[in-house]
């Protein structure tokens, strides 16, 4: 090791212990990776003094899912106001503020630029840090607001309407991806079928409620476990599959039973997941298993991968409803644990529409 280097890691860790000493580290962190735009403010990473979320549901609504273009603007309409009810609701004005955390990918790129600028020029006028974050990040880290004595390591299922991703989180910032969808996620899974069936956006809520009422062993659809030992995940083949049922059924003119369909493919997709993130926690030798993303909200999953839990002997933490959805709690745990790290982003960083987790 250089001595020019030793000595910037010395720094770097004594700017690491300076900021874990400070009393306060007030974060504003900013989410509108998608159709949400949220505001939060963080004291010491896991306190949450704020979290403002402005849905664009009911405007997505009339299309059958997100219009990139529709969501874009009403973030432009929508993020000035939510700063500013975040900061009243927090009772903190910006000059309070320790730095800025803001989602820069993956998402839709239009909606993450309203999201960016906003932190950028709070950053600049300010003179703070700025703390680019990965919204997959994000999700795993609602768990450590949701369980203040949570930490690394676990095995972590990220399921939600553009990601499933098996992942084994090391320690803070440090992830091995074990396992990941190679076509469609679970959630997009999920819409796609409601949509199919007639019962409108989103999807995995709609079908949650409905599959309650049904026979999830009336259809045998299938499960996609892929080759032997793979952890990645493939839900096209139980789509297509559904939507078969549904053509034939129609063509033969027989009635079907919508509750039926929701609980047989509810439960193929939780069949899967449960049985994956299990193998891998066995496999690893994980005493903790973390679930997390808008999927996570699902009452299936969350009984099934319970009782599999219990039976393994595994402990189980999972997020509130709030925090499996998109929101700004959960990129700002992110940025201050990156903060106190001495991580600090450019403000020249772009969005990344397709960013990994771990870039």
């Amino acid at each position: 090791m250089s001595s020019s280097l030793g000595l910037i890691l010395i720094e770097g860790a004594k700017k690491m212990i300076q900021k874990k000493n400070e009393e306060k580290i007030i974060t504003l962190a900013i989410e509108s990776s998608c159709d949400e735009t949220s505001v939060s403010v963080l004291e010491n990473g896991r306190t949450v003094l704020s979290n403002v979320i402005s849905s664009q549901i009911e405007q997505h609504q009339k299309f059958g899912g997100v219009v990139p273009e529709v969501a874009s603007r009403k973030h432009i309409e929508n993020i000035n106001q939510v700063i500013e009810d975040a900061l009243r609701e927090a009772d903190i004005s910006f000059d309070g503020l320790s730095h800025v955390a803001v989602t820069h990918g993956p998402g839709l790129v239009g909606a993450l630029l309203v999201g960016l600028s906003a932190a950028k020029a709070i950053a600049y006028a300010r003179e703070i840090p700025l703390n680019a974050v990965n919204h997959i990040e994000g999700h795993i880290y609602a768990n450590f607001i949701e369980h203040p004595t949570l930490e690394p390591p676990f095995i972590c299922l990220i399921v939600s309407g553009g990601h499933t991703h098996l992942v084994h989180m090391t320690d803070y910032g440090q992830y091995e991806v074990l396992g990941r969808t190679r076509d469609d996620a679970a959630g997009e899974a999920f819409d796609k079928i409601a949509r199919a069936l007639g019962l409108g956006y989103p999807g995995g809520p709609i079908i949650d409620q409905l599959a309650r009422e049904g026979n999830a062993q009336a259809i045998n659809f299938p499960r996609a476990y892929l080759e032997v030992g793979s952890l990645d995940f493939s839900f096209s083949g139980l789509k297509s599959s559904v939507l078969n049922y549904i053509n034939s059924e129609k063509m033969k003119g027989h009635e079907i039973v919508l509750a039926d369909v929701a609980a047989s493919f509810q439960q193929a997709v939780v069949d899967v997941l449960v049985e994956k993130v299990i193998r891998c926690a066995l496999d690893k030798g994980a005493a903790q298993i973390v679930l997390a993303g808008g999927v996570a909200a699902n009452s299936g999953l969350r009984r099934d991968l319970t009782k599999a839990c219990e039976e393994k002997g595994i402990n189980l933490k999972y997020p509130s409803l709030e925090l499996c959805t998109d929101n700004a709690a959960m990129i700002g745990c992110v940025g201050y644990y990156n903060y106190i790290r001495g991580l600090e982003s450019n403000l020249d960083i772009n969005a990344i529409s397709n960013l990994k987790i771990g870039e």
